[in-house]
């Protein structure tokens, strides 16, 4: 990861958490589901980098629905887009 500044927001750290273990290959929605779904209201880091678009579903025939993250999921961890940054594609 090469992230430009440090991030303490704990669901910030834990997103770019998600991002990383997802890695440079999809995952099965449900062992994403298993690992990264919680129900604390702090701790919202699948809804989170979902709101942000970090991260992308898609359906793939034979192995069903997959998780990656999405393009700009990648840039937040190549450090070309800063998390203070970071706004919701149908936010402000």
């Amino acid at each position: 990861m090469k992230m430009q500044e440090p991030v303490s927001d704990p669901v910030a750290a834990l997103v770019i958490d998600l991002l990383e273990w997802l890695g440079t290959r999809p995952r099965p929605y449900g062992e994403v589901m298993e690992a990264w779904r919680t129900s604390c209201p702090r701790l919202p880091v699948w809804e989170t980098a979902n709101e942000l678009g970090l991260v992308e579903r898609c359906h793939v025939p034979g192995l069903g629905a997959m998780v990656s993250a999405s393009p700009r999921g990648r840039a937040l961890l190549a450090g070309g887009v800063a998390w203070r940054n970071l706004r919701s594609p149908s936010g402000p």
